[in-house]
């Protein structure tokens, strides 16, 4: 019970300290008595730091639970805010000071560890003597200001300057004589404390009380460490007015070397003086810093002290800044590549050491459809086949084995040329050498991704041929930009692509196919803009360019005598419609003549007329005369064998249907549907830039309604219109008259992807638009548009009576108020298969002038789509 209304008092007593952070020294006493179990528990509960209380958490060593070896240093300067934009630098600071920078305590060695057999003994010093056999005591004594010690019982002795293990065998040895049956053992209780005086570039000299096992770096550290031009290298400790030991820290830090930190006496005053030379060392070193400099120090020393040279150092020229009889500075490079470098370390150098250039030389580089791209060894004599043994192993599938490039540095200044070769012929005549830096290029067969994807899609890769197309394409996204880095000519392409305007920048984001990775737009495009550059007065761009019939039409570099057949090679070879008798090249001089050339037989191995080309060259591959892709139509519904049909340029409609056998006897000629993709393509971008000015007249009516006028249409039913309007697909329809067609009195010339839908007989009406009931009816003949709208229920009150037209089943339009048809037809009847519209009085639109045309093309596609459906 008692402990647990303790337990009560101290949990209160905690809870006002968690809320107002004053606990009272009772409370504190009360939670020391607690078990320490419990006193973690309360502390995690209530978020309390133990050791802020002067009480010792099982994760502190035993002894140090009031003490504190070293406090953080407090800064009293104030700082300037940091400038954002100003860049970060890395201060250098001086080496060794952070290990001893903090604040004073009362610092003192724990007691707990044992006591060396060769401590000596001096006044103060307290022992427990246990005496134990035929009686058995345990007696507490402290050696006395004459340096003796009385056991009770026992005569003293004098022990003031034996060592602890002399002691306890002089002791040992007396009572064994002194008292027979008897024997001790001796433990050190206390140790005497002893006066340290620290002075110099100490952070707070003074005289400091330690304990009697403190060496120097002990003193260091009571008095806070050292100042900030403090030296490391020469720590006196002085005895009796004599030097006994100088301290090196840097043989501690550097080498663990505590040999010169020897145990302190009572009286020692340790000295630190100021800083020697110095020497700043920064850069692509394992410890920047700045390091003290003793007499006699050489390179080596130096080195040791900053550990050493990184991997990546640049070792030949080291930059060393000097001041000269401190009236100059001067510069001197050091080359610590020698074993004995003849460099001197004088107070005042500043040595920065650079990295070596990232640029990797003395290789060759595989770039592109290789399985393994990257660097390799360059040697004497070596040839492209020592790199690339075997097409299937060392090549990518898609890898294009006729073109392959290698770019060569020609002068100092980074200026290339370029060398074209298959690789089936290297690969055969194994005489494709390659020079120091050279680097080759292998392309892909594909320029467009989801070509090539398919492709590949289609060879069936393994799984580890997957992983190795990727990992094929990262090192080479990395490799580009290395390569675009080097030309410097990213910037210069952004600048020229912001010039353009808008509209043309749409058109090619709308035109452009994804590159591959390994295409020759993508691998030539550095290239390119390489050979671009290097261009000047007398030495032309070395490009040429290819259009025509060719796989990959485009701008290429001009290799050493490089032919048609190579240039045509270069552009991925023929197409199927290309024209190989002759082929044309066009010539520009630098004076801006324009010459042109006449090449004959372009697919033959050994041309008679073939001609070097030269830079800004084009080579034009024609197309065959009267060469067409196969066009292809369809014939749909009613006709004897529908399907799809391959024509030639200049086949009629009437011919393919003949070729299909015509018409069946249940066809409704009259109401055929011709749609054509060309027409359906315009269709589409008008219903595109109708919906947006729609939307455009919308807002701009928007503030009519703000001030309260008021409308026919709710903001759902306006919506819902543009959203019909904006995801409506055009039919492509053309009106024709079939039966003139079929009549031979009409001629429709057919293009790729024409398609005819004949429907069968048609024997209703349909009525659509803004009447009480939407539906069809039987035809009747004689039967008025009227009756056929009171059939429906009547027109709506939004519903314009003026302007109600017919839409002919062929697709003709045809308004009854004005007797004028919009179409081939004449007659103003009513037919099978018609369909009546009766459209939206504009008035209940708030004027907006579009709104009539796009409910029109809503009728007139909605017509047409359902005609479709019904075949």
């Amino acid at each position: 019970m008692y402990f647990k209304h303790v337990l009560a008092i101290v949990l209160l007593g905690f809870s006002a300290f968690a809320s107002a952070f004053t606990p009272t020294a009772q409370q504190i006493e009360q939670f020391k008595k607690l078990p320490q179990s419990q006193q973690e528990t309360l502390a995690k509960q209530y978020g309390i730091d133990l050791s802020s209380i002067g009480v010792q958490s099982n994760n502190e060593p035993q002894g140090q639970a009031n003490e504190k070896s070293i406090l953080p240093r407090k800064d009293n300067s104030i700082e300037d805010t940091p400038d954002p934009l100003k860049p970060e630098e890395t201060e250098l600071k001086p080496y060794g000071y952070e290990l001893f920078a903090g604040e004073p305590t009362s610092f003192a060695p724990t007691e707990q560890l044992s006591v060396p057999n060769d401590y000596i003994i001096s006044n103060g010093d307290s022992f427990s003597v246990s005496l134990y056999g035929k009686d058995a005591a345990t007696h507490l004594i402290t050696v006395d200001r004459e340096g003796r010690l009385n056991i009770p019982d026992f005569s003293p002795i004098y022990v003031a300057g034996l060592a602890y293990g002399e002691l306890k065998e002089l002791i040992d040895e007396k009572i064994s004589n002194e008292a027979i049956g008897l024997k001790v053992f001796v433990s050190i209780s206390e140790l005497r404390s002893l006066r340290v005086l620290v002075v110099g570039e100490a952070h707070k000299p003074g005289s400091y009380s330690l304990s009697p096992l403190s060496t120097v770096t002990h003193a260091l550290f009571a008095s806070g460490g050292l100042s900030e031009i403090a030296s490391l290298r020469n720590i006196q400790v002085k005895r009796r007015g004599k030097i006994i030991s100088q301290l090196d820290l840097y043989d501690l830090l550097l080498k663990g070397d505590s040999s010169g930190d020897v145990t302190l006496q009572s009286g020692d005053v340790v000295f630190i003086p100021s800083v020697g030379r110095q020497v700043s060392v920064e850069g692509f070193v394992k410890r920047p810093a700045i390091f003290e400099l003793k007499d006699g120090e050489t390179a080596k020393s130096l080195v040791n002290m900053f550990g050493g040279f990184k991997e990546n150092a640049f070792l030949e020229q080291v930059e060393v800044k000097r001041v000269i009889e401190h009236t100059k500075k001067s510069v001197i490079s050091v080359d610590f590549t020698q074993n004995k470098t003849a460099y001197t370390p004088q107070g005042g150098d500043y040595l920065k050491v650079k990295s070596v250039n990232s640029e990797v030389i003395d290789s060759v580089t595989l770039i592109g459809a290789v399985s393994r791209p990257g660097y390799y060894e360059w040697k004497n004599d070596i040839t492209f086949d020592q790199l690339v043994s075997n097409t299937k192993t060392d090549l990518l599938p898609q890898a294009d084995v006729d073109y392959a490039l290698i770019v060569r540095e020609i002068t100092a200044t980074n200026e290339i040329e370029v060398i074209q070769f298959s690789i089936v012929e290297a690969l055969k005549t194994k005489n494709v050498f390659l020079n120091k830096n050279d680097e080759v290029f292998v392309f892909s067969r594909f320029n467009d991704l989801e070509k090539e994807e398919a492709a590949l899609k289609n060879l069936a890769l393994t799984e580890t041929e997957q992983e190795l197309q990727e990992k094929v394409k990262l090192w080479h996204l990395y490799e580009r930009r290395q390569f675009d880095q080097k030309v410097l000519f990213d910037m210069a392409l952004n600048e020229a692509l912001l010039d353009e305007s808008e509209e043309e920048v749409e058109i090619k984001v709308e035109e452009e196919i994804t590159p591959t990775t390994f295409g020759r737009e993508t691998l030539l495009a550095p290239i390119l803009a390489q050979l671009e550059y290097q261009a000047t007065v007398g030495s032309s761009k070395a490009t040429f360019e290819v259009d025509g019939q060719v796989r990959f039409p485009g701008v290429f570099p001009l290799a050493k005598g490089l032919d048609v057949k190579a240039a045509i090679t270069a552009a991925g070879g023929l197409l199927e419609s290309a024209y190989v008798d002759f082929a044309e090249v066009t010539r520009v001089s630098p004076s801006g003549d324009v010459t042109y050339i006449k090449v004959t037989d372009i697919d033959k191995e050994l041309s008679t007329d073939s001609i070097l080309l030269q830079g800004r060259d084009t080579l034009n591959i024609l197309m065959q005369p009267n060469w067409q892709e196969s066009y292809k139509v369809h014939l749909k519904g009613e006709v004897v064998f529908p399907g799809t049909y391959t024509i030639k340029r200049g086949d009629t409609l009437q011919e393919v249907l003949a070729r299909a056998g015509g018409i069946t006897g249940f066809a409704e000629p009259k109401a055929a549907i011709f749609t054509r993709e060309a027409i359906k393509e315009q269709e589409q971008k008008q219903l595109k830039r109708l919906s947006e000015d729609l939307r455009k007249d919308i807002a701009s009516k928007s503030f009519q309604k703000s001030i309260g006028s008021n409308t026919s249409l709710t903001y759902e039913e306006t919506n819902k219109l543009l959203k019909d309007l904006a995801s409506v697909e055009a039919l492509g329809r053309l009106v024709i008259d079939l039966p003139s067609i079929l009549e031979e009195r009409t001629v429709l010339s057919l293009q790729d992807g024409d398609t005819l839908h004949v429907p069968g007989r048609q024997d209703s009406i349909s009525i659509i638009g803004e009447v009480n009931y939407s539906s069809s009816h039987l035809f009747r003949e004689g039967t008025s548009i009227e009756d056929y709208i009171n059939l429906s229920g009547g027109m709506r009150d939004r519903a314009d009576e003026e302007k109600v037209y017919v839409i002919k089943a062929n697709g003709a339009v045809f308004i009854p108020n004005r007797s004028s048809w919009f179409a081939v037809n004449n007659t103003i009847q009513l037919e099978a298969g018609d369909t009546i519209v009766v459209p939206m009085d504009a008035s209940h639109m708030d004027s907006l002038t579009l709104w009539s045309t796009a409910t029109q093309i809503f009728y007139q596609l909605g017509v047409g789509i359902a005609a479709i459906a019904r075949i």
